[in-house]
């Protein structure tokens, strides 16, 4: 029953979000003729006929009901710019955005989830300091000026990395998208380091570790085999968070690095006023954040079974 609920308020949710975007750019000046005609001349009768074409004409609950009728089938119309289904446009940049997205999640969970542990470990520290102001430090910096910052100093100075591109062999990708992770993942670590650090600072006091500090196990055993699990849920949250994050918010990230994926796609579809393509991806960014959260909730029952027999037990 509370998944079907979930899934009854997504659907609505996605519903709200269409017709407000759907709205908004019909509201906006100018239209979709202009960008069809670039700067060619023109007479009344071409541009009546390009809006006839595409129904710019109908009533605006006409064009939407149109549009929604058909994205219920699957077919979120054609690419007002390229020509081409808006599907195929968002197939070709998906696996970009897709790699990246990945890619940083995977560098801030490996960078994050030990040193906010460390951290932990070592609160008051040396080691705690330094993760700490390395965190601040992070977390102050845009990550479009990092996009900058690591072009210039890796690839520009030293060539070790290429410029832009996302490359076409899965080890090229894996080279080129190295640099845009980093400048993706940077703030995103500090951030999972500083969830992390909390929460397992939160379970120090807890009977079980006092329990089994008493047993005579190692600190490290204590703190990776009993409070490393114990504070997975927060960072979970987070973590799930910044993966939908990254799916639908690389925007200035690819845009630094040259790459084409969904960000370059929706400035650029916007600023065309390809109504199709800005529909279809605000849509899946919308699907994208509902399935994390959901997900988060699925993986809460398999980190923590505590979770599971709580909510049996309501």
């Amino acid at each position: 029953m509370a998944v079907l609920k979930r899934l009854c308020a997504a659907v609505l949710l996605l519903g709200v979000l269409s017709v407000l975007t759907y709205g908004l750019l019909a509201a906006a000046p100018g239209g979709p003729e202009q960008v069809l005609l670039g700067g060619r001349p023109s007479t009344p009768e071409t541009r009546a006929a390009i809006r006839e074409q595409y129904h710019l004409d109908d009533p605006f609950p006409v064009r939407y009901a149109r549009w929604l009728g058909d994205a219920l089938q699957g077919d979120f119309g054609t690419s007002i710019y390229s020509r081409e289904p808006v599907t195929t446009v968002i197939a070709d940049r998906l696996p970009v955005t897709a790699g990246l997205a990945g890619y940083a999640l995977v560098l801030t969970v490996v960078v994050g989830v030990p040193a906010g542990l460390a951290a932990a470990m070592r609160r008051g520290g040396r080691l705690d300091q330094g993760i700490t102001l390395t965190s601040l430090i992070a977390l102050s910096i845009p990550p479009f000026a990092l996009s900058i910052l690591l072009l210039y100093g890796f690839a520009v100075a030293l060539g070790w990395f290429p410029v832009f591109g996302a490359g076409d062999t899965p080890m090229e990708r894996l080279v080129h998208l190295t640099l845009p992770a980093i400048a993706l993942a940077a703030a995103q670590a500090a951030i999972v380091v500083r969830q992390m650090r909390a929460a397992a600072l939160d379970l120090a006091a807890q009977d079980f570790l006092t329990f089994a500090r008493a047993r005579g196990l190692s600190r490290r055993r204590v703190w990776v085999s009993y409070a490393l699990r114990n504070a997975a849920l927060p960072v979970l949250t987070v973590g799930g968070l910044l993966l939908a994050a990254n799916l639908t918010g690389s925007v200035f990230v690819e845009q630094a690095f040259g790459l084409h994926g969904l960000g370059a796609l929706l400035v650029g579809a916007v600023g065309q006023k390809d109504i199709p393509v800005v529909q279809a991806l605000v849509l899946l960014s919308g699907a994208i954040v509902i399935a994390v959260n959901l997900l988060i909730d699925l993986a809460y029952v398999a980190v923590d079974p505590r979770v599971r027999h709580g909510k049996a037990a309501a």
